[in-house]
């Protein structure tokens, strides 16, 4: 058996474990040696904790541990970037530039992530801290993944030989509740009256409005405040506070790349005059030097964003491979009547909670992906015409391990072939997904599947790779592709029949939405 196939098995055993073992008291000799044989890398938990001046204290509980091992992580990540940065000045071409600047990026927003897990003035729930510990390790995850899309896989050692990854992996198992896949947790405290407590009242109203008091007016015709939206978004970041900002942004075509990032952008929303009038579009793409995370014509990671009425788009083209229409690293970000355009990897669902919702996505490989908890619900699916010899692929969701809080679940919508595709159907195969990762989990509820989906539903990766420890799920979809009398076979494929199991991927459970959905005043199904 190959290593790859052994590490999965071991984490997960290291985790069950872990909870087996967790609630029982070590002896006076054990100390932090015993916490940390509970943990999937105890050898790093180990050495870091006993050499580590700021461990003062025999953690009691698993909760004091945890958070012991929370602040580990932190020290060695700051570690970590600091010599990251300092490896810019090596680079020595474009492509290697480019991953090491990601790297420096997402380094950043780990240790914000990590920060927030800890911070004793952000109010945290379990759901919420793993939630964020999950987010961490996707950046480690996406860090390593930039140098091997660029071949540049010789300068990333040094930058990711640091154990910050078996490290935030030991925080994740420490935070597990079950190992069943689903997320049944209900969030309180941090939220009011069903929404966040940032959230105010009349915000509720502004996605299903139809005419919006807007904060800034973007409009190529000179009649609002700001002919780009990059200007409107300048402008916003250097308002007082974080409360909701709205930028309306009127009919037009804008040529721009957007990131929409940091503290002081949360809370933005764009609202745009309709998919079919408000486009924003780029073509950044691997083909043209990018990597898959920066190829995004838009890219969000800032809290509580939310869109309306938009279309993002890349129009790179199939023959440049990865290009990305838009990058949400967001937590509790919102998309409400929003169109995703492109052909291989059109909709990144990197990392956090999302919600998509009445929405259109096109593409061809692997167009819905990452390792966001991200539903989308009742939305249009489109395959489009791939290139020669290349099949169809709509999701390749990417968790790595089995403690993330992760995965993609399409609820209620419809999977269709586009009108390019429609006259050439018979000469290319499309599938549900394919596992990026090791522990890849995406399931299909209560979906229209047109005859475009292949008999066998799911397409194998890399040989037998993850096919054993992958999450894949189909619960009483509809339509000629529907059927499940000769899907794939896999340990890791199921045909869901209890409404018990296919509900740990609802709204409520899988993103907790009745807590933050309902202060964006977008309509969603709470259960199935």
């Amino acid at each position: 058996m190959e290593l790859k196939f052994l590490l999965p098995l071991f984490l997960s055993l290291s985790s069950l474990l872990f909870l087996a073992h967790a609630n029982k008291t070590p002896t006076a000799t054990t100390d932090i040696s015993w916490w940390c044989d509970q943990t999937p890398y105890p050898e790093p938990c180990k050495y870091f904790m006993n050499n580590n001046k700021n461990t003062k204290f025999q953690p009691k509980q698993k909760s004091d541990f945890r958070k012991m091992a929370v602040k580990l992580a932190l020290e060695r990540a700051i570690t970590a970037e600091g010599n990251t940065k300092a490896l810019g000045s090596k680079c020595r071409n474009h492509r290697e530039k480019a991953a090491w600047a990601d790297c420096v990026k997402l380094y950043r927003v780990t240790i914000e992530q990590l920060n927030k897990t800890i911070d004793p003035y952000t109010k945290c729930t379990d759901f919420d801290a793993q939630t964020w510990l999950s987010s961490a390790l996707t950046n480690l995850e996406t860090c390593r993944t930039g140098f091997a899309e660029l071949g540049v896989t010789d300068f990333v050692l040094p930058l990711m030989s640091n154990n910050v990854t078996k490290l935030v992996c030991n925080t994740l198992a420490l935070g597990a509740g079950d190992d069943s896949g689903g997320t049944t947790h209900e969030t309180s405290g941090y939220y009011k009256e069903g929404f966040p407590s940032w959230v105010k009242p009349g915000d509720r109203r502004l996605l299903q409005s139809s005419g919006v008091t807007a904060n800034l007016v973007v409009a190529q015709d000179g009649s609002g405040n700001h002919r780009t939206i990059k200007a409107a978004l300048d402008a916003a970041g250097k308002r007082s506070g974080s409360g909701r900002f709205v930028i309306h942004v009127k009919r037009g075509v804008y040529r721009e790349n957007l990131e929409i990032e940091g503290s002081k952008m949360k809370n933005i929303m764009l609202v745009g005059d309709g998919l079919r009038y408000t486009i924003i579009t780029g073509s950044r793409s691997v083909g043209g030097g990018s990597t898959t995370f920066n190829s995004a014509t838009v890219i969000v990671t800032a809290e509580g964003f939310i869109a309306r009425g938009i279309t993002f788009r890349n129009t790179a083209g199939p023959e440049n491979h990865q290009a990305v229409a838009l990058r949400s690293g967001a937590d509790l970000s919102v998309f409400f009547r929003c169109s995703f355009e492109g052909y291989q990897d059109t909709l990144y669902v990197h990392s956090q909670r999302q919600f998509y919702r009445e929405c259109y996505v096109y593409g061809t490989v692997d167009f819905i992906f990452g390792n966001a908890a991200a539903v989308l619900q009742n939305c249009m699916i489109y395959a489009r015409r791939p290139m020669d010899k290349q099949k169809n692929t709509i999701t390749a969701q990417g968790r790595t391990d089995p403690n993330q809080n992760t995965g993609i679940s399409i609820h209620d919508s419809r999977v269709m072939a586009s009108p390019d595709l429609v006259p050439v159907l018979g000469s290319f195969r499309t599938f549900l997904g394919r596992p990026w990762k090791e522990y890849s989990r995406t399931v299909f509820m209560q979906t229209h599947m047109d005859s475009l989906v292949d008999p066998a539903g799911w397409l194998e990766w890399d040989g037998n790779f993850a096919l054993n420890t992958l999450y894949y799920g189909e619960y009483r979809n509809s339509g000629p592709g529907s059927a499940t009398g000769r899907r794939v076979g896999w340990r890791g494929y199921r045909v869901i029949t209890s409404a018990t199991e296919a509900g740990q991927f609802t709204v409520a459970n899988f993103i907790a939405g009745r807590s933050w959905l309902p202060g964006t005043g977008v309509p969603f199904t709470a259960g199935l």
